[in-house]
């Protein structure tokens, strides 16, 4: 399944392809304050890839929080957060956003609220490479 994205006005866009096929989408609700404020749901398949375009990259601000091993994609025009990528190893993993997604029949998706504050950074870390996307590309675009 092709699933596209983007941020409300379009300068942070993604292409995420989704194999095989999911009977549903799981949607986690991270119970963070950034997360609840922003109304961000994640989700990743570890065999997805994921192609990110940003059309100004000067429009984009990177948060991260206190173990600084996750970086926050925030549009600055829009302010929508439509991906988080974390570098592990010399390997960039993502999850997406997935109110940032288009086109895409929401009963796939299968929310449910998510609480990683009791996580280790070592947990964290292996979490993200057995569950986020590992295959991740930035590629040009044009604004």
């Amino acid at each position: 399944m092709l699933i596209h994205g983007r941020c409300h006005c379009g300068n942070i866009a993604f292409e995420f392809r989704w194999e095989p096929d999911p009977e549903g989408i799981p949607a986690r609700a991270c119970t963070c304050s950034f997360c609840t404020k922003h109304g961000a749901a994640w989700t990743a398949t570890p065999g997805g890839v994921l192609k990110i375009g940003v059309a100004e990259p000067a429009d984009v601000a990177h948060h991260a929080f206190a173990t600084r091993t996750a970086e926050f994609h925030v549009c600055t025009r829009c302010g929508v957060v439509p991906m988080v990528t974390s570098r592990i190893d010399g390997r960039l993993y993502a999850v997406v956003n997935v109110n940032t997604f288009e086109g895409l029949d929401s009963s796939l998706l299968r929310p449910s609220p998510v609480s990683l504050d009791d996580e280790s950074e070592g947990e964290r870390l292996a979490r993200r490479k057995r569950s986020w996307i590992a295959d991740v590309e930035f590629i040009e675009t044009q604004a």
